[in-house]
């Protein structure tokens, strides 16, 4: 492993019972759709079980030959099929040449991936990506797919397409297997491309659940060694209550704790206090709850306000169990983090506010001063993380942040009549023009 990943140097009792119905999944080559409510810490999980030298061994086989191939659809800078696909064989290109596969095998797929690419030919690709897979299973290795953020391409994706993938792993006499990650499953991001029943011969699902207190503090411990935090053990004790084992809260709480200048004096109450007055916290916040179908809002607010949930409202909102935005026993349930749970309470209260806000919060003017610079020139999605968001490079910042913050700008620009409009550039970014 030629890059530096804190998640490689966890101990195997990381989330070690998902460890191991993963690893047990993969052994019987069986496909997973791997979902969980949004940054639950899905990437943070895999990149232990792809990365930490023993994770193999100790959860699929330590007699078998697996390659395990990662494909993170945040690298896409377009959001199309080819790409997708030029991607894949990439990452697959990639592997095989850092696996213990023959040298005459590595040349072939370096070749086939070549001239694929040459053509630019998408049916020459997939092809090229079925004898690659088709010469790896030959030598005994059992290839794995994992799509990362498959929700990136969900609005392309067609019936076509899962055809192709479902005629690679039967190229491959069922050896090739499929991971997807995503906040939803496969059925609620694509129910145009693939249903249900079809679903069930496809892959099998598997729920992340926010981390428990010895998975968080691992976590903690990892960014404790790095960064050299100062924190009491109640302070981090207080730290994972408010998160609720969601790994982007933890790390927002993390910078933003150190940004303010934390001293042992803050207690929950004063943490949870800081929290709710940053923008990022609440920016985040909104994510996980438009993130929510219709129905489970609904359910989460009936739970909120204490009110009993009937079997079939249960039935309705399984996905909010399945992936422990609901904790507790039946009947005694709650959110799962008391910051996601203030901000739905808040929800209420901003709505009943007649007249809208229109002065630009801190991200919103940050936001807004680089457009200005650069009036009538793209704006690219990594130059506004890097002006935005310069504190959360490491963490990453999600499309939907970069897109829901530009939706406010862009609001409260035509609410104060300015002479500026923002266009949106496709797979590209944004821009500042005049208003026509």
């Amino acid at each position: 492993m030629d890059f530096f990943c804190v998640e490689a140097k966890y101990p195997l009792t990381f989330r070690k019972k998902d460890a191991e119905l993963l690893g047990e999944h993969l052994r019987h080559r069986h496909s997973i759709d791997l979902t969980g409510m949004k940054r639950v810490g899905i990437s943070n999980f895999l990149r232990f079980f792809l990365y930490n030298e023993r994770a193999k061994e100790s959860f699929v086989s330590k007699t078998e030959k697996h390659l395990f191939v990662s494909i993170d659809l945040n690298d896409l800078v377009e959001r199309e099929l080819y790409a997708f696909w030029a991607l894949t064989f990439k990452r697959l290109l990639d592997e095989t040449v850092r696996s213990n596969a023959s040298e005459h095998t590595k040349q072939k797929i370096g070749d086939l991936f070549l001239y694929s690419i040459q053509t630019k030919d998408l049916f020459l690709l997939i092809d090229g990506i079925r004898q690659s897979l088709i010469r790896l299973v030959s030598e005994d290795i059992l290839p794995t797919l994992f799509l990362l953020r498959f929700d990136r391409i969900k609005d392309v994706v067609t019936p076509a397409f899962f055809d192709n993938l479902e005629g690679l792993r039967d190229s491959t006499h069922g050896k090739l297997a499929y991971v997807f990650t995503s906040f939803r499953n496969l059925g609620d991001l694509s129910p145009q491309a693939i249903d249900r029943s079809h679903l069930s011969t496809f892959c099998y699902t598997l729920s992340i659940k926010p981390a428990t207190v010895s998975d968080m503090k691992i976590i903690f411990e990892q960014y404790n060694q790095r960064y050299h935090l100062d924190f009491s053990s109640s302070q981090a004790k207080d730290l994972f209550t408010l998160v609720g084992g969601n790994v982007q809260y933890l790390q927002l709480g993390l910078v933003i704790l150190n940004e303010q200048g934390k001293s042992d004096s803050k207690n929950m109450a004063s943490m949870q206090d800081i929290f709710q007055q940053d923008e990022r916290t609440n920016l985040f916040s909104e994510e996980l709850w438009e993130s929510l179908l219709p129905k489970e809002k609904d359910l989460i607010l009936a739970i909120v306000g204490g009110n009993k949930i009937g079997d079939e409202e249960r039935r309705a909102g399984q996905y909010i169990f399945e992936t422990g935005f609901i904790i507790g026993e039946k009947n005694r349930e709650k959110l799962f983090s008391p910051l996601f749970e203030q901000y739905i309470r808040t929800l209420a209260v901003k709505k009943q506010q007649r007249e809208p806000e229109l002065v630009f919060s801190k991200k919103e003017h940050l936001l807004y001063t680089l457009l200005e610079r650069k009036v009538g020139q793209i704006c690219e999605r990594d130059e506004i993380i890097e002006a935005v968001w310069p504190e959360n490079q490491e963490f990453g910042v999600s499309d939907w942040s970069i897109d829901r913050l530009m939706a406010r700008v862009r609001s409260k620009l035509k609410k104060q009549t300015s002479p500026f409009e923002i266009r949106t550039i496709r797979t590209r970014g944004y821009m500042l023009t005049e208003r026509v």
